[in-house]
C-alpha cells in the first residue's frame, strides 16, 4: 500500500507564495511519479504538475507554468509544489498523488491519492 498526505495550505494574498509538501509512504518512491492536482469548488479536478521518478522530468500545466516549480526528495519521500505570483484563480483544493503506470497528465493514471490540502488566494 500507499499513503500520500499533502500540507502546506493555507490563506495567501494574491502576489504572493506558498509551498506546498507531500509525503508518501510505499515501496520504492523512486519508480513512481508524482503528480499535483487541483479542484476548485463546482469545478472538476485538474492537472498542476507532476515529477518523474528520479525527478529528471517535469511536467506543468499552462497557466502555472514559469511561476511554479515541482520537486522531489527520494531520500525522504518527500514532493514539493512552489507557487509564486499567486492569483485568486488558484484558489482550490490541491491533490498529491502517485503512480507506476500511466499518462502524467491524465487523473485515470494515478493509483494513490492523498486527502488533499486548502489554497485560499485573496484579494
Amino acid at each position: 500500500q500507499v499513503q500520500v498526505v499533502e500540507s502546506g495550505g493555507g490563506l495567501v494574498q494574491a502576489g504572493g507564495s506558498l509551498r506546498l509538501s507531500c509525503v508518501a509512504s510505499g515501496r520504492i518512491f523512486s519508480s513512481y511519479t508524482m503528480g499535483w492536482f487541483r479542484q476548485a469548488p463546482g469545478k472538476e479536478r485538474v492537472f498542476v504538475a507532476a515529477i518523474s521518478g528520479s525527478g529528471g522530468m517535469t511536467y506543468y500545466e499552462d497557466s502555472v507554468k514559469g511561476r511554479t516549480t515541482i520537486a522531489r526528495d527520494n531520500a525522504k519521500n518527500t514532493v514539493t509544489l512552489q507557487m509564486n505570483s499567486l492569483k485568486l484563480e488558484d484558489t482550490a483544493v490541491y491533490y498529491c498523488a502517485a503512480t507506476s503506470r500511466g499518462w502524467v497528465r491524465n487523473l485515470n493514471g494515478y493509483e494513490y491519492w492523498g486527502q488533499g490540502t486548502q489554497v485560499t488566494v485573496s484579494s
